[in-house]
């Protein structure tokens, strides 16, 4: 049997001026082989997760500790939080907190794995929805930048495998 456990507590946390590192991602799928070209809405769908404190939907995100790079911090946490795994296909950008105590790092992660128990399966709830929906659904501006942010990258991406980029 193996033992599914989050980590928990602040002392490797990383900080900045003051301010707490966070490291995240969007994770997504395409609900067919290839997307739609011109209709990312219609052929993506983003996973969003219940955050721990209330009903408030949000993207798996975290603390990026001392001894992690980035983008293992936001592996971990998609895989704590969200109960998934797959591969970083971008850089989404950096955002600071509307009460400035955090900067969110965010990646774009393209899921290859969805897992049926992970760490936080008991505290959490998680949904696939279109990119629309998540715009809805988010309550956080940064949250929605950063969508505007995989749709950009998601139609650059297209646009170079059919050959107009």
């Amino acid at each position: 049997m193996v033992v599914l456990v989050s980590r928990h507590g602040r002392g490797l946390q990383r900080y900045r001026s003051g301010r707490r590192l966070v490291a995240g991602c969007i994770p997504y799928k395409f609900k067919m082989d290839k997307p739609l070209f011109g209709d990312i809405n219609q052929s993506v769908e983003v996973l969003v997760i219940s955050s721990q404190k209330g009903p408030e939907l949000m993207f798996p995100k975290g603390g990026w500790e001392l001894d992690e790079t980035m983008t293992a911090a936001a592996s971990r946490e998609a895989f704590e939080e969200a109960g998934v795994r797959g591969n970083f296909e971008g850089w989404l950008g950096q955002w600071p907190s509307k009460e400035q105590d955090k900067i969110h790092y965010m990646f774009a992660l393209r899921v290859t794995e969805e897992l049926q128990e992970w760490p936080e399966m008991d505290n959490r709830e998680r949904k696939w929805v279109t990119m629309a929906e998540a715009r809805q659904v988010c309550k956080h501006s940064w949250m929605k930048e950063a969508l505007d942010k995989l749709e950009e990258l998601l139609c650059t991406t297209s646009r170079q495998e059919i050959g107009l980029a």
